[in-house]
């Protein structure tokens, strides 16, 4: 039977554990994308790392070093490339825009005509200068954040292989939870992470390709820029490809191109679009049984959540929600309304 003043110990305790960690969180979180990165490549690496520690007898420190250099040999690097190859193909982009700069005149004219206002006043230019230098400053802040991340990652994920046995039986012990709910809590957490970390990454070069395909048939202009873009659209929820090849597809109507705008329009709507749902879902349901619901708004609240790594994150932490409600029914509900019964 705890005293009072042991009850008092505990609740002081706790109260310093939440504050201190708030403080910690708030510090913390521009570098959260790089943890959340350390921890997916923790559970993507884990078994190699055991396999070279504790079958092959390889130090430890070595083998981390082994599978961060394999980490950023197939993962940062070709981010990084692909980033670059893009920011600096995208000037040489050979898009007609005359026909595009007429239909945008003619739509400001009928609107000064049909409203008496002036789209293109001084107002309306500061403001778009305004928010076209806070665009930039944006994606400037962005390319320094991904490079800062990557560090953080690397550093973490050092350590984390280093101690992964005593990590993984500390989280084990603090879980609130009887033994076969904790096993049933980190097996969801392995499932999901491996399935969204292998998964997603496999649809956008699949996605990508597909699209590449059609771009080529119906000769869009820089076709290759077009479908790396699209890889990266996959990962937008619900609007996905149709990001890249709608615009792509108007881009064509107002330059006269419609053989080019209806069969890109057709490509995208019966072949790009349900191979993205189909390959989506079926990769979801072979490495982990999601509910496609749960992928859907997952990612939708992952993304504002955690940024990128969101749509790893999302979906887990959606799914996480549904088996801590199952864990409760099952220990609480369900026992006492037995109980009650009998």
């Amino acid at each position: 039977m705890a005293t009072s003043k042991e009850n008092y110990w505990k609740y002081s305790l706790m109260i310093l554990i939440v504050f201190i960690g708030i403080i910690v969180f708030n510090e913390f979180r521009p570098f959260l994308t790089g943890l959340l990165g350390a921890f997916t490549m923790y559970v993507v690496l884990r078994r190699q790392m055991f396999y070279l520690v504790e079958k092959k007898n390889v130090n430890s420190t070595v083998s981390a070093l082994i599978l961060i250099s394999e980490v950023i040999l197939c993962i940062l690097v070709p981010m990084f490339l692909i980033v670059w190859m893009l920011l600096g193909k995208a000037k040489h982009v050979d898009l007609d825009i005359a026909p595009l700069i007429s239909f945008v005149q003619q739509f400001i004219n009928l609107v000064q005509e049909k409203t008496g206002y002036n789209l293109l006043s001084t107002d309306n230019l500061g403001t778009v200068t305004t928010y076209a230098t806070k665009l930039v400053q944006l994606l400037i802040g962005q390319v320094s954040h991904i490079i800062v991340n990557s560090v953080v990652l690397i550093f973490i994920l050092y350590f984390m292989l280093i101690n992964g046995r005593k990590l993984e039986a500390y989280i084990y012990g603090i879980l609130p939870f009887n033994d076969a709910n904790k096993a049933n809590v980190m097996v969801e957490i392995k499932r999901m992470v491996l399935s969204n970390a292998i998964g997603i990454p496999l649809l956008a070069v699949i996605q990508g390709i597909i699209a590449f395909i059609g771009y080529l048939i119906f000769g869009v202009p820089s076709a290759l820029i077009f479908g790396i873009i699209t890889s990266f659209a996959t990962l937008i929820p619900l609007l996905g490809t149709g990001l890249v090849w709608f615009p792509l597809c108007i881009y064509f109507a107002l330059t006269g191109n419609w053989f080019g705008a209806i069969g890109l329009l057709i490509y995208s709507l019966i072949i790009l679009t349900n191979i993205d749902n189909v390959i989506r879902f079926l990769l979801q349901k072979k490495l982990a049984d999601t509910h496609p619901l749960i992928t859907v708004f997952g990612v939708i609240m992952g993304l504002s959540l955690f940024g990128f790594w969101g749509v790893i994150f999302g979906p887990l932490l959606l799914s996480m929600f549904f088996l801590l409600i199952n864990i409760f029914k099952t220990e609480y509900i369900d026992k006492d309304f037995k109980k009650t019964k009998v």
